[in-house]
């Protein structure tokens, strides 16, 4: 009897335990991970990249692939041409909800430091507002503001501006995404 009562009491402890130890569910996608999706698939790139303030931009034409991990990161991959050299770039876009923001990265074969971002979407106009670590045209840290627009749910235009030497913005580059069919 007493080692019955003890069997019980041994597995009372145990239930008990693994009630406290319980794995929570695991987190569901939002609303904010939807504009996520919509960014998937396989998009054709027309690079306007400013050299110089004041002067026209060098045209190029390039792809990206995105791709769902899961529901809750895009994972983008970016080839063109810029300044006669193959350019390759990968980037992830996430909605962070502790802090209430998309969050993403960026690396490329022209930049050696690893570019870290925030924006806010706005579903009214369709517009990503934010800001990348990145370098300015002397290769110097700086915040880059981004702004991205979709026109139509075909297509989107990225644009990055830094702070010229005047201390006013201009534009370093602009790239039209079109989906492919």
């Amino acid at each position: 009897m007493k080692s019955t009562r003890r069997f019980l009491a041994a597995g009372a402890l145990l239930a008990g335990a693994s009630v406290a130890f319980a794995q929570p569910a695991p987190p569901k996608p939002g609303p904010e991970h939807a504009v996520l999706k919509e960014q998937a698939g396989t998009w054709d790139a027309t690079v306007e990249s400013f050299m110089a303030p004041g002067q026209p931009p060098v045209l190029s034409k390039g792809t990206e692939t995105g791709t769902m991990v899961g529901d809750f990161w895009l994972v983008s991959d970016f080839k063109t041409d810029m300044m006669g050299q193959p350019f390759t770039g990968h980037g992830t876009l996430g909605y962070d909800p502790a802090k209430k923001k998309y969050v993403s990265t960026w690396v490329d074969s022209m930049t050696p430091t690893l570019a870290l971002g925030e924006s806010d979407y706005d579903a009214a106009t369709r517009t990503f507002k934010g800001w990348i670590d990145g370098l300015d045209y002397a290769g110097q840290p700086t915040k880059i503001k981004t702004v991205t627009v979709w026109k139509d749910p075909a297509t989107r235009v990225f644009t990055m501006t830094l702070n010229g030497p005047d201390g006013k913005d201009v534009t370093a580059l602009r790239i039209t995404y079109t989906r492919r069919k």
